[in-house]
């Protein structure tokens, strides 16, 4: 049943924010189902595909449409009808409303107006995909939708490219592919997990990395609603004081041998910049080691 109003605010009405299915439609609570059947209205991101879950559930309550070209002006008219001590149920097109959706819009206006807003728990497509990726850690962040133009998108994966959490995104069938090769250009080869049509007949479950995924999906094509799971950058593994000791002998026996062979340190350094990998003057403060330990 629904919660009464609590005292302070008996002449306010409640705003529910209820979570409905994914695509299966019987991921829904009970209490979500109870929560639709009692309320005055549902303001749903589109009608039209709210319909068909209220219809296979037999509830017969109005929906009014609350979406992104409307959600201001729309806004106002819903907060009047809370004020007048009414019902609404927000729901969107699929999981928990105000992710991804206009919803955030109202549900804000309601807490400028102190009305009172209850959460009904639902299935979220960004954990789903989360749980079966295998990408995992201990933590995550959700970015919803990346920039569409590829200038913009690259922008924001050159400025994340260190993130070490695991990243979840959204994103359309027509740009997959591109998304893709952006994250594989500036983030590297990491890997990743393609769901697709959670929960729905022909869902799906792409692993590998990206390099791979995306020569399986230039192969055959994709199509429905994707959510995209992409792991974090790896911290390089610190290396023991043994192996520092153990590096710095090989090096220095390396450059032994080559001051023997009567290479100037000039050369010595111009040989190795790019092969042993560290900085010329540390290259060079370790020649002038070496020879000083020869001379004494």
């Amino acid at each position: 049943m629904i919660k009464k109003d609590k005292e302070g605010i008996k002449n306010q009405g409640i705003l529910y924010i209820c979570g409905t299915p994914i695509g299966n439609l019987s991921d829904i609570t009970l209490r979500a189902l109870n929560t639709l059947k009692e309320v005055d209205l549902i303001a749903a991101e589109d009608t039209r595909h709210t319909q068909k879950l209220l219809n296979h559930y037999k509830i017969k309550k109005t929906a009014t449409s609350y979406h992104e070209h409307n959600k201001f002006k729309k806004t106002n008219y819903l907060i009047d009808i809370l004020r007048k001590g009414k019902k609404i149920a927000l729901v969107s097109d699929a999981g928990m409303p105000g992710i991804s959706d206009p919803g955030y819009v109202l549900i804000n206006a309601a807490i400028e107006e102190k009305i009172e807003i209850i959460p009904i728990p639902g299935v979220s497509a960004s954990l789903t995909a989360l749980v079966v990726s295998g990408l995992i850690k201990n933590s995550f962040i959700f970015e919803g939708f990346l920039p569409r133009k590829s200038n913009d998108r690259k922008k924001y994966l050159n400025k994340n490219k260190d993130e070490e959490r695991t990243i979840i995104i959204y994103e359309s069938p027509h740009r997959i592919k591109k998304t893709l090769a952006d994250v594989l250009e500036i983030w590297g080869d990491r890997k990743i997990a393609l769901a697709r049509e959670l929960t729905k007949k022909f869902e799906e479950i792409i692993r590998g990395s990206i390099s791979d995924v995306l020569a399986q999906i230039k192969q055959k094509g994709i199509k429905g609603e994707i959510t995209l799971v992409i792991q974090g950058k790896i911290e390089k593994e610190k290396k023991t004081s043994d192996e520092f000791i153990k590096e710095e002998k090989i090096i220095e026996e390396y450059l032994k041998k080559l001051i023997s062979k009567g290479y100037s340190n000039k050369k010595i350094i111009e040989m190795n910049k790019e092969k042993l990998n560290i900085p010329k003057n540390v290259i060079y403060k370790k020649l002038l080691e070496i020879k000083r330990e020869v001379k004494d």
